[in-house]
């Protein structure tokens, strides 16, 4: 699993260059960010909120978060730090409202509880362990939070086409675990029976949503710990 990892590490250090200009954000992050946007403004409504984004990359979801929903404060992690070096003018940008950490989804950074949502967007079929980054999502959620897990629908015909054979060709070792899949990995961490919805785009997407108790709770302010990351690495450092 290790190799994994340093394999992942290698590959999006590289990509991280072209990573903003890339076709797949017209095709499948775009609309993957914009379904999350309006299942968050759902949820939460006009109430401040703390957002954990798994997988962040470059933070162009982090972005889109402070643009759309201005009372959210955004935490954003990954794995390599390249991708997050490439996003420094976004972190600049929203400098206070958005803190970058370099981590492990398998071993988040944070305390638990502490979060009102958890967002992870396309990244997920990179994990290794699956049910661990599940679990350690499910844990950094307050009562009452809400996870928000988004990777490629690969159930239909179509879709194990591109995700099963085309990925899987290209990048390697890579899982898109199937609509089941996610319902138990959800459930397994005390968030489910999870609510799903396909979404049948040219790159078809599921959203798989966990919500940790009932109903989320109103505004915290300071009632809430700041969920200040054990280490990391922020990118708008020089």
């Amino acid at each position: 699993m290790r190799e994994e990892k340093d394999l992942a590490v290698r590959e999006f250090t590289r990509w991280s260059e072209s990573y903003d200009r890339s076709i797949l954000q017209w095709l499948l992050f775009g609309p993957s960010h914009r379904a999350l946007i309006r299942r968050i403004r759902e949820a939460v409504g006009d109430r401040p909120f703390r957002l954990l984004d798994i997988g962040c990359g470059t933070g162009v979801f982090a972005a889109l978060v402070r643009r759309e929903l201005p009372n959210a404060e955004v935490w954003g992690i990954d794995l390599v730090g390249g991708m997050l070096a490439k996003g420094r003018s976004r972190w600049r940008e929203h400098a206070g409202r958005v803190l970058p950490v370099q981590g492990d989804s398998e071993n988040l950074p944070f305390e638990s509880g502490v979060f009102d949502v958890v967002t992870c967007a396309n990244s997920f079929h990179h994990y290794p362990r699956q049910d661990r980054a599940v679990q350690e999502m499910a844990r950094v959620l307050r009562p009452g939070g809400r996870l928000l897990l988004i990777d490629g629908y690969r159930d239909s015909a179509w879709g194990w086409m591109i995700y099963d054979v085309c990925v899987a060709t290209v990048e390697g070792s890579v899982h898109h675990a199937s609509a089941a899949r996610f319902q138990e990995l959800i459930a397994a961490a005390g968030l489910g029976p999870a609510i799903q919805t396909v979404h049948h785009n040219l790159a078809p997407f599921l959203l798989s949503e966990g919500v940790a108790g009932a109903g989320l709770p109103g505004p915290h302010f300071h009632r809430v710990r700041t969920p200040a990351a054990r280490g990391g690495w922020a990118s708008d450092r020089d």
